[in-house]
């Protein structure tokens, strides 16, 4: 009976020891700097074009800045907003989610759904509204953490650097967190780096 204690305790030691490395080979990919990030609204920065955006998001609420190379869909009562910057081949290059908009239209119509913070996630799950606690939880310590303010709120920006991952990737993530609730309020996911 002994025999098949020590037996069944050395198998069980010798597996762990085999998981071991690659629990630490994993870890020093994802572990060290948190995870990378690829979509923001379910837009892939460097990868998308002008028209997958329009197609996800319709035409109605769009602004535009041919001077500056941006689109904006916003609703003026609410303040959301969804901005994307294109390189000179319309490719997206930066996506900004936000409810930090200037509040300055009339509030009859119902915005539409893409304008629901709720729908506003990044590929791993970060939604605006969630708590900066969360931002922790999934993308480990910011590589900087800057006190700031947009239109009269209070934030704390959080600026995650992903260029470990590679160039082919999205490079950076900020995520605005309102410093009264820690709540985020707006996430912007770049190609390059900002």
């Amino acid at each position: 009976m002994r025999f098949w204690l020590y037996a069944s305790l050395a198998l069980a030691a010798a597996a762990l020891s085999r998981a071991a490395p690659r629990q630490r080979q994993a870890s020093s990919k994802g572990g060290v700097h948190g995870a990378n990030e690829l979509l923001l609204a379910g837009l892939r920065p460097g990868r998308d074009t002008l028209a997958i955006a329009q197609k996800r998001f319709k035409s109605k609420k769009l602004a535009e800045s041919e001077e500056f190379g941006f689109k904006e869909w916003r609703d003026a009562c609410s303040g959301r907003a969804i901005r994307v910057e294109l390189d000179p081949k319309s490719i997206i290059q930066i996506i900004t989610v936000t409810t930090l908009g200037l509040k300055e239209g009339a509030c009859g119509a119902r915005p539409g759904d893409f304008l629901d913070p709720k729908n506003w996630a990044t590929g791993q799950g970060l939604r605006v509204g969630d708590s900066q606690d969360q931002a922790f939880a999934v993308y480990g310590e910011p590589k900087t953490t800057v006190p700031s303010s947009k239109y009269g709120e209070e934030l704390e920006l959080l600026v995650y650097q992903f260029d470990w991952a590679g160039s082919d990737v999205p490079q950076a993530l900020e995520v605005l967190c309102a410093r009264d609730t820690g709540r985020v309020v707006e996430m912007t996911l770049a190609f390059p780096s900002l």
